[in-house]
Parts: C-alpha cells; sequence; structure tokens
C-alpha cells in the first residue's frame, strides 16, 4: 500500500519524520508499505518548523493525476498552529489549496490521517464536521469550534478519517496504521526495533 506524508513549509518535524521511519521499518519488516514524502506542489526542499530542510520525493496524487496510483493513506503533519508564524498549518489552512486538496482525495477514497494539528487541516477542509477527532491539547477548542467531536484519545481511528494528539504521537499513528493494515505481529515488530511502547488508546468508531 503507498502512504503519501504530505509536507509543507513549517511542518512539524516529528509530525512527519516519525511516521516515516515507523512505516519504512515495517516495510523492513515484510509490511506491503511503501510510505513517500511528497508536497502539494512539486518544491525541491521543503523547511520545517525548526529549520530541518528536507527533500520530498514526489507530489501529492491529484484526481486529474492519470499516470500514478492513487495512495491508500494520506498522513497531515502539524506545526505553526500554536505558534505565531508565517509558515506551517495555521498558515496553509489560510491559504486553502491543502484543505481543497486533502477533501479531493478523501472524496476518492483515501484515508486521511492528521498528526497533531495537521487534525485542523482536515477540518479546514471540512471533514471532521460532526466527527471524532483529536489534536494537540493547546488546539483542542479551535477543533471543537470547527465542528469536530472532540475525543481524548491518543489516536482516534473514525475509519476513513484519523486523527492523532500531541507531537510525539505521530509514532503511535503509524503504529496503528501498521496494525491496522499489516497486522499486530510486523506492528510489535517494528515497535521493538523502535525501542517504543505505544501510548494511550486507540479510540475506534
Amino acid at each position: 500500500m503507498n502512504i503519501q506524508i504530505v509536507l509543507f513549509e513549517g511542518f512539524d518535524e516529528l509530525d512527519a519524520i516519525a511516521p516515516y521511519e515507523a512505516l519504512r521499518r515495517a516495510a523492513e519488516l515484510g509490511a506491503d508499505i511503501t510510505p513517500q514524502l511528497v508536497t502539494l506542489d512539486s518544491q525541491p526542499e521543503v523547511t520545517a518548523f525548526y529549520g530541518l530542510r528536507v527533500r520530498p520525493t514526489g507530489r501529492l496524487w491529484r484526481r486529474d493525476d492519470s499516470e500514478r496510483a492513487k495512495p491508500d493513506v494520506v498522513i497531515v503533519p502539524g506545526g505553526g498552529w500554536n505558534h505565531p508564524s508565517p509558515t506551517g498549518a495555521r498558515a496553509e489552512a489560510q491559504r486553502g489549496a491543502l484543505p481543497v486538496a486533502l477533501k479531493e482525495l478523501h472524496s476518492a477514497g483515501v484515508v486521511v490521517a492528521g498528526v497533531c494539528t495537521g487534525a485542523m487541516l482536515l477540518a479546514t477542509a471540512g471533514l471532521l464536521d460532526a466527527r471524532p477527532a483529536t489534536t494537540h491539547h493547546l488546539a483542542h477548542a479551535d477543533l471543537r469550534a470547527a465542528g469536530a467531536l472532540l475525543t481524548h484519545a491518543r489516536v482516534v481511528d473514525a475509519g476513513d478519517i484519523i486523527t492523532a494528539s500531541g507531537v510525539t504521537s505521530g509514532l503511535d499513528l503509524a503504529l496503528w496504521l501498521v496494525e491496522r493494515f499489516a497486522g499486530p505481529q510486523i506492528a510489535a515488530g517494528v515497535e521493538n526495533r523502535l525501542e517504543y511502547e505505544r501510548r494511550g488508546t486507540v479510540w475506534r468508531a
């Protein structure tokens, strides 16, 4: 399965890189998972919130993209929502292009997942209206105001939409994706290799 992690200027490093490594390790253990770092528009380099520079390897799938296979899952990091910044998730929400793309992907049958305040980009896209979701605790009021049903869990799996709470919860989200799509044995193997024990509860609809 193809999992795209969409990057944007000012994304939080751990929100994206932690899931990417966990998914790559799952592939090493035999999972049929191919993670890819992408951008909405073809960008040779993206600068994260704390200055990490990343070179994406592709472009986010769009409905008119007939030459490439549609991803199965798209993961959206947060970053910059709770801090004044000219870049980051809040800036992307205001710009509007990424939320439009996320809504398009969801309507095409792609599972969309938000890490931390990446959930606010899903909310801006109108995907969390009256849907259970979580995000970073500093953005709980914003998530409620956007119409989501705030759910206090580390990971909230509503089927076609998955959200995770704070920054480090990206690892828990990735491990849950591995368990859901590749089985608990591989997920446990990734935990062992990362020397990380999952935290909290996965809330399922």
